[in-house]
């Protein structure tokens, strides 16, 4: 028989920082409790007294004294729910993955149900306080707590080893309360709030998980990975896009593990960020990890890798495309695609020829976006592809000749900013072009320039006139 540790003595007055009134009775012995329930010295029967005691704490304090107590202690009562929260969520998580752990999972589920009926009980006073107390004394409890129960409702209420029957109920029933004293309808709006200009708590769950997904620690806790993928799918367009910096890490993490059983779980995460997010741009950070196995050893041709096909099918759609909107949004992405694939963007580059021709003969609106991004992706590709640049001079000279006398010709429709922008843009391409063909667009422009009356087309022109002066063509 394991020997249970003597409860804890009554706290000492005035143990408190300096400069700072002391707890009240209540938090001193929350506070207590709380050590009790985290400190690695603690046995199992110590920690089950720690939660009788709380128990009975809960039963015997008014709802007001529960949750308001920041009159008299700086930190304040919610705060202080807020660590009983997070121990008693981190005292029912399971341990780590191991072998012969049926009665650990014994004992996790065990844990879960007495913690779970506690997260009732405090729940349970929210509630009644929600018509009871005046002004937000008692959202700032939930504030601090809500957190915590939901990861612990989420790790106990999903079938799992260290689940049982029991432990599942207590935890869902949790799991609806907590959504009724929100109040929210859902799991979703609970996450990334009720409206598209609420906050929600997505950020608080993260925060929490966070410990348990980096490299070192992730699979300390086997229902981490879980919680974190049940509630990513959760959280959907247009919430989940300010998120990404926060959950594409531990999606990346948990895709690139050893077991089959992560890969899946991995990729899903990373599946779902794609569908949620604009990620064009974010999908070029993954395609290094999902391209792996595909590096080229040399030798023969280098295999199409997803890069390639993303674009593949980006151009498809592009090429067709007449709204403006999409238009956009497609030319906006083009520039890094380009840089990715470098050299091996000869690949697409019949097609994008076509595009690129196309796309600098649509006026675009007063921004001028989509012509802006042709520009900068033709100057790319005539830096990545300039040996097959010379055979397609004549018919990129020409859309960028047109292309200029066209804005130079715009009476009132594009301000005179983006009009500067447009010509500066058109203007390096020629230069480059020149360069590439090894000064063959000088040449062709010398009778234009004898002839053409327009001052902005003829300023261009002799800027790159200028610029070729004394440019050998040896190399490139």
């Amino acid at each position: 028989m394991e020997p249970e540790s003597p409860r804890e003595p009554p706290p000492q007055e005035g143990s408190c920082p300096p400069g700072e009134r002391p707890p009240s009775a209540l938090g001193q012995s929350l506070s207590q409790i709380v050590h009790r329930l985290t400190s690695q010295e603690r046995r199992g029967k110590a920690r089950s007294a720690a939660l009788e005691d709380l128990s009975a704490l809960i039963e015997a304090t008014e709802c007001d004294e529960l949750l308001e107590g920041g009159g008299t202690w700086r930190r304040g009562m919610p705060e202080v729910l807020g660590q009983v929260a997070r121990a008693l969520e981190k005292y029912a998580a399971p341990p780590r993955e191991q072998e012969g752990r049926r009665r650990a999972d014994c004992e996790v589920a065990e844990k879960a149900a007495a913690v779970g009926l506690l997260f009732l009980k405090v729940l349970g006073r929210m509630e009644a306080a929600k018509s009871s107390l005046v002004g937000p004394t008692w959202t700032a409890g939930l504030r601090h707590s809500a957190a915590p129960i939901y990861v612990f409702a989420l790790t106990h209420s999903l079938e799992h080893p260290w689940t049982s029957p029991g432990s599942r109920e207590v935890a869902g029933e949790v799991l609806s309360v907590l959504l009724r004293v929100t109040p929210c309808a859902s799991v979703a709006g609970f996450l990334h709030g009720e409206h598209e200009d609420e906050k929600g708590r997505f950020t608080a769950v993260m925060e929490l998980l966070k410990r348990d997904l980096n490299k070192e620690s992730w699979k300390n806790n086997p229902a981490t990975k879980h919680v974190f993928s049940w509630s990513l799918q959760q959280v959907t367009r247009p919430w989940l896009s300010q998120h990404l910096e926060t959950v594409l890490p531990p999606s990346l993490l948990i895709s690139d593990d050893y077991q089959t059983e992560n890969k899946i779980l991995g990729v899903r995460c990373l599946h779902h960020i794609v569908l949620n997010v604009a990620v064009l741009l974010c999908l070029l950070d993954l395609f290094p990890i999902l391209e792996k196995a595909l590096q080229w050893k040399g030798g023969a041709a280098r295999p199409t890798t997803h890069c390639d096909e993303v674009l593949q099918l980006i151009l498809t759609h592009m090429e067709p495309e007449h709204r403006l909107l999409l238009r956009r949004t497609y030319a906006r992405n083009l520039p890094a695609f380009v840089k990715r694939l470098g050299i091996l963007t000869v690949r697409h580059l019949k097609r994008l020829e076509r595009i690129i021709i196309g796309y600098l003969e649509v006026y675009d609106g007063p921004e001028e976006e989509a012509r802006l991004k042709i520009l900068e992706t033709l100057k790319l590709l005539m830096q990545y592809a300039w040996p097959r640049v010379p055979c397609r001079l004549v018919v990129l000279l020409k859309a960028l000749l047109k292309l200029i006398c066209d804005v130079a010709r715009d009476p009132n429709l594009t301000p005179e900013p983006v009009k500067s922008a447009l010509l500066e843009e058109a203007t390096e391409c020629l230069i480059l072009l020149n360069h590439c063909s090894q000064g063959q667009v000088k040449d062709l422009l010398v009778k234009i320039l004898q002839s053409c009356e327009d001052s902005k087309v003829v300023n261009c022109i002799r800027k790159v006139q200028q610029v070729s002066e004394g440019t050998s063509y040896n190399g490139t």
